[in-house]
């Protein structure tokens, strides 16, 4: 969903009236019904319920509404918090992500580059094996990384995505097979770890070093730069 159909579709929930929604997007009410149809083909199921007198939400557009209100807000807050950043660094802005991460951030970006057309935006890769060290260094001047972060003389910033925890495993390894796996099943197979000054409530958040029951995983540890 691209971020304006995003913005069409909150305001319409709170609307609940095309008119009324058009004209504080200053769009159409035809751009309007169209973008809410788009995502309602997209999702499969009707978002809104319409009659010649009323809109209403469904309970699938109530469901997307809980979800995506906050990841919006979230992108809001980020392009505000971003848009400081920068204003404080001299018109260049340096981040750090951690490999395919500056794809997630793409939202982000563009609301950056549109509000900041001349400020020039650098980015730096950093390795799971020491996610805080060109932060600490004066490299880079944010970071993308996965939670918790509990470090006091760093400051965590809003949340900008969230998303289940998976599995990667070899195609013919025994687990591919599975629809699911629990953690418990990680006592059964030796599990890749990090080098590196890692904190150790950081790696453990994704890559647990016992099982819920108590089990302790096996360990495989890799190179410097967490390969």
């Amino acid at each position: 969903m691209e971020l304006r159909d995003m913005e069409i579709f909150l305001t319409l929930a709170e609307e609940l009236h095309f008119g009324r929604s058009a004209k504080r997007l200053h769009v159409s009410p035809a751009r309007v019904s169209q973008a809410i149809k788009k995502q309602e083909r997209a999702i499969g199921a009707q978002l809104f319920e319409r009659t010649s007198r009323h809109v209403r939400m469904t309970p699938v557009g109530e469901a997307l509404l809980q979800r995506l209100k906050p990841a919006y807000e979230g992108i809001q807050e980020a392009v505000a918090e971003v848009t400081t950043i920068a204003r404080h660094s001299a018109g260049t802005l340096t981040l750090g992500v951690m490999g395919a991460q500056m794809h997630d951030m793409a939202p982000v970006l563009t609301h950056f580059r549109a509000r900041h057309p001349s400020a020039e935006l650098r980015f730096r890769e950093v390795f799971f094996s020491d996610p805080f060290g060109a932060l600490r260094a004066g490299e880079v001047d944010a970071v993308t990384t996965w939670l918790p972060v509990r470090e006091p003389d760093l400051t965590v910033g809003v949340v900008l995505r969230e998303e289940p925890l998976h599995l990667m495993v070899a195609a013919d390894h025994p687990l591919a097979r599975q629809d699911s796996v629990s953690l418990e099943v990680l006592g059964d197979h030796i599990v890749p770890r990090l080098n590196g000054p890692i904190p150790a409530y950081w790696e453990t958040a994704v890559l647990p070093s016992r099982t819920p029951a108590g089990r302790p995983v096996r360990p495989v540890y890799g190179d410097a730069t967490g390969r």
